[in-house]
């Protein structure tokens, strides 16, 4: 007799699930579609938002090997992060840094004048680093090798942690693609795009291999992974519409993509690269990648 009272709400919770799921996944349909019409509707977010999902697929690829192979030696690693470190820093400087000062020298709205114009673009890189700043210590999140910081971190599972302190790492990238492709012209833009993607392919890498060595599955490694590059094309599609709402907000957007890249180069990876002691090896992969995206960015310019 229990029993039979017992159905009906095992059966009305599983229903109340259902429908529940059903909601969820209209409005995701809905957010979606809405998304794309706004995509679709404007060219230069159009391109931001191939831009960013291009770098999403190089980090997805970059997490394939860690299918057929956990072992990445240390030494490997560090030059990896230093080359993604070098890479960066060219696309702040060359990329987001010079056409931001040129952006600011040549409008109006600014004076015109080279101290106004560095004044604008210094101050949107200073915003930029204190935003992610500001993110890094109220996000909960957890660093491979720091541990836990932000608030609440001890509230959520480890793997959301990771997840966070991923996004946190990827989205000045995205931000730096949709801005880049708002404020350059096709081709310095392109070369941005291309730059971070070479980059997020031994980023995808790494980040596999690090949450397989912090102990999760081969399979879940690689899905967190590939899944990490997720957040570009968002960040990509925010900088191409915000920036591109007003020109006068094109220095400031610039610079401000630049400022978070660099707290992320300084912050994250450039201690990462040298804290086992391959400090010759990180500073080698940063100058290549930086010698690269250098020759990017004024070749296809």
């Amino acid at each position: 007799m229990d029993e039979t009272r017992a159905m009906p709400v095992r059966n009305g919770r599983t229903l109340r699930e259902w429908v529940g799921w059903v909601i969820v996944c209209a409005g995701v349909l809905v957010v979606v579609s809405q998304f794309w019409r706004f995509v679709s509707g404007n060219p230069v977010v159009l391109a931001a938002f191939v831009g960013g999902s291009i770098a999403a697929l190089a980090t997805a690829l970059g997490t394939v090997p860690v299918l057929f192979s956990q072992k990445l030696s240390d030494r490997v690693q560090d030059t990896l992060f230093g080359f993604g470190a070098g890479v960066m820093l060219a696309a702040c400087a060359f990329s987001l840094v010079i056409p931001g000062l040129e952006a600011a020298r040549t409008h109006p709205v600014f004076g015109g004048g080279p101290w106004a114009a560095g004044g604008v673009v210094g101050s949107a890189i200073l915003l930029g680093a204190l935003a992610l700043l500001l993110m890094d210590r109220l996000l909960p999140h957890e660093h491979f090798i720091k541990g836990r910081e932000g608030h609440s971190a001890q509230k959520l599972r480890r793997t959301w942690l990771f997840v966070i302190a991923i996004a946190l790492h990827n989205l000045p990238e995205g931000l730096a693609i949709g801005v880049g492709y708002a404020g350059n012209e096709g081709l310095r833009a392109n070369a941005l795009a291309t730059g971070i993607a070479i980059q997020d392919v031994p980023e995808g890498l790494v980040v596999a291999v690090a949450l397989l060595g912090a102990g999760y599955r081969r399979l879940f490694a690689v899905g967190i992974g590939m899944a990490s590059g997720l957040v570009e094309p968002i960040g990509a599609v925010l900088g191409a519409a915000i920036v591109g709402y007003s020109a006068a907000l094109l220095p400031w957007g610039l610079g401000f993509a630049a400022g978070a890249m660099l707290f992320v180069i300084s912050h994250e990876i450039i201690p990462e690269s040298h804290r086992k002691g391959h400090e010759a090896f990180a500073t080698g992969g940063l100058m290549i990648g930086f010698v690269l995206m250098m020759l990017l960015d004024t070749a296809l310019a």
